[in-house]
């Protein structure tokens, strides 16, 4: 699939299936799984379709997830996906969402 400068990309809570989801032109490209405990998000699983691979997805998904957890600011993070972890770890402005 083209994922050029036509293309749209949105990254939106799905509260239904406990996942962020990534869609391009509507399209599922990718996921963000969490479950809820206590106070905190806890993110378990990130997951990018193979057709979208390499192409951005996985970054617009964390940076669209933990926006959205810090605009909502009713929740510290905790990272059990290694990709999310990953990504916190190269974006320090994010650090402060992190369960101490």
């Amino acid at each position: 699939m083209d994922t050029g400068p036509t293309s749209t990309l949105t990254v939106a809570d799905n509260p239904a299936e406990h996942r962020y989801e990534a869609r391009i032109d509507g399209e599922l490209a990718g996921f963000a799984a969490y479950r809820f405990k206590g106070d905190h998000i806890v993110f378990t699983h990130t997951e990018v379709d193979d057709a979208f691979a390499g192409q951005g997805v996985g970054g617009a998904l964390a940076r669209g997830a933990l926006d959205d957890v810090r605009a909502r600011a009713e929740h510290d993070v905790v990272a059990l996906c290694p990709f999310i972890s990953a990504w916190i770890a190269r974006h320090p402005d994010y650090q402060d969402l992190v369960a101490p």
